[in-house]
């Protein structure tokens, strides 16, 4: 997608798409007001009306947004806007879409185009043929302020955080037949080419660091085992500490021998949807050259039934030394996240650490698909990543870490089970990974629920990988960590 800021009184081109933002509740001029009238059109939030444009008009369509009230028209919304404009008119047969943005604002007019890049993304490498009516023909956005070169120079930072969050959606959307541990890792090697030092580490070398509790999770696959270092160091002292992420990167997950039902398995190649997220922030955070050092750890593997594969009720040596119990071989990503973690804190000494996975179905039953489910030892970094959040529209709910339900992972014959039953299952896996916690300020995103969208409610996020995660994470860094 060509983006294009231009003046408001800039001629309109041929084959062009006018869309204009409407607010709930003011009037519109003559056919426009008889149109809306005739559609039910009220200026609501999320609400299109596509109509021939009227004479005088030298756009071919115009296109009505509704963006609800004026007083609560943010960045955000103008994102919004813009992508429910692109949406209405994406296959319309025209090439150019140009928005006109209200008041001429320069970062509604940035985040305006913001919303067009993340709207028009579309996986489909694998198709071969496609009707010409589903196709995508819009080619460029223009977007019309009043300052064409502030909001070009506010855009760049806004454009490495759309490919970011691409680059993390293309991760998530291969299948696992093409994108597995080492290919994963090669992708990310690619990376160095942003800036980043990449270093990833093979199963012989997790061996000899004690990793036995992410090696069982992938003993039983023929694809190797992967560590993925990032780091980007961008601070002005490149000594100082940094703060980290770790992201879960099953690439595909059966359940291993407590095998997964056939029916939806095949969603299960998004199960490195932390991974990706991580592997994404951190092309963000190169992308735009941030005034941070951050360390980015990816724990990749697959988690397959075979005859050599982990049994229900094997025992495995975690990095940190404590035993685990696996009652359950499909409460995989917890073993993964646990000799990471580990390996993080002992080896960077991080501010604090943040994970993300695609950890438990039940936070789906808990909070729905629009919410991530948000754990943490430390109320400042929660609050920083809940603001962050809401601003960045990747909605979180925090969720406790009572210490009575740890009992709830007791094991008969080593220091802890892998699950703790039904009740509160998404609590009691954070609590596990807790446990590889060493005093360091530390969140954990159980991302089950936002990783994938289908439908999307949501203008921006096209049905498929919605790359959760990358946004909020950036604008966390970017706003307390930075400078």
């Amino acid at each position: 997608m060509e983006i294009e800021f231009v003046a408001a009184s800039a001629a309109v081109a041929p084959k062009t798409a006018l869309a204009r933002i409407v607010f709930e509740g003011e009037a519109l001029d003559g056919p426009l007001a008889q149109a809306a009238s005739a559609s039910r059109f009220t200026g609501g939030k999320g609400q299109t009306l596509d109509i021939l444009a009227p004479a005088g008009t030298e756009a071919a369509r115009l296109v009505l947004v509704g963006a609800g009230k004026r007083d609560a028209f943010d960045a955000l919304a103008a994102e919004h806007a813009a992508a429910s404009a692109y949406a209405a008119v994406k296959t319309s047969g025209l090439e150019v879409l140009r928005i006109e943005t209200p008041n001429g604002d320069t970062e509604l007019a940035a985040r305006a185009a913001l919303g067009v890049r993340l709207a028009s993304y579309r996986f489909d490498k694998y198709r071969t043929k496609e009707p010409v009516e589903k196709k995508p023909s819009i080619v460029k956005t223009q977007v019309a302020t009043a300052d064409p070169d502030g909001a070009l120079a506010a855009f760049p930072p806004l454009a490495a955080l759309a490919d970011a969050v691409a680059f993390s959606r293309d991760l998530v959307s291969e299948p696992a037949n093409i994108l597995y541990p080492v290919e994963f890792a090669r992708r990310a090697k690619e990376l160095e080419a942003l800036g980043l030092e990449v270093e990833i580490l093979g199963e012989a070398e997790m061996a000899k660091l004690g990793m036995g509790s992410l090696l069982g999770v992938g003993q039983g696959s023929v694809r190797e085992s992967q560590l993925v270092v990032m780091r980007w160091n961008g601070a002005d002292d490149k000594s100082a500490q940094p703060v980290a992420f770790i992201g879960k990167g099953v690439c595909f997950d059966t359940g291993g021998i407590s095998i997964k039902p056939a029916e939806g398995m095949e969603d299960m190649k998004w199960d490195m949807g932390g991974a990706a997220a991580v592997t994404g922030l951190m092309h963000a955070l190169a992308g735009r050259k941030a005034k941070v050092n951050a360390v980015g750890i990816l724990g990749l593997v697959e988690n397959m039934p075979d005859g050599n594969a982990q049994r229900p009720g094997d025992v495995v040596t975690s990095m940190s030394g404590q035993t685990i119990e696996v009652i359950n071989t499909d409460a995989e990503g917890r073993l993964v996240l646990a000799d990471a973690i580990w390996y993080c804190q002992d080896r960077f000494k991080p501010k604090f650490m943040v994970d993300l996975a695609t950890l438990t179905g039940a936070i789906i039953i808990s909070l729905g698909n629009d919410y991530a489910g948000l754990f943490s030892n430390n109320d400042e970094l929660a609050g920083n990543l809940l603001e962050a959040a809401g601003r960045e529209g990747e909605p979180l709910w925090r969720m406790p870490l009572p210490e009575q339900y740890n009992k709830q992972l007791e094991s008969m014959i080593a220091d802890m089970k892998n699950i703790g039953g039904r009740p509160a299952g998404s609590i009691t896996a954070a609590l596990f990974i807790q446990k590889f916690v060493n005093g360091v300020p530390w969140a954990h995103l159980d991302i089950a629920s936002t990783a994938w969208k289908k439908p999307s409610s949501i203008p921006t996020i096209p049905d498929g990988a919605t790359g959760y995660g990358v946004r909020l994470l950036n604008r966390m860094v970017q706003e307390k960590y930075e400078g």
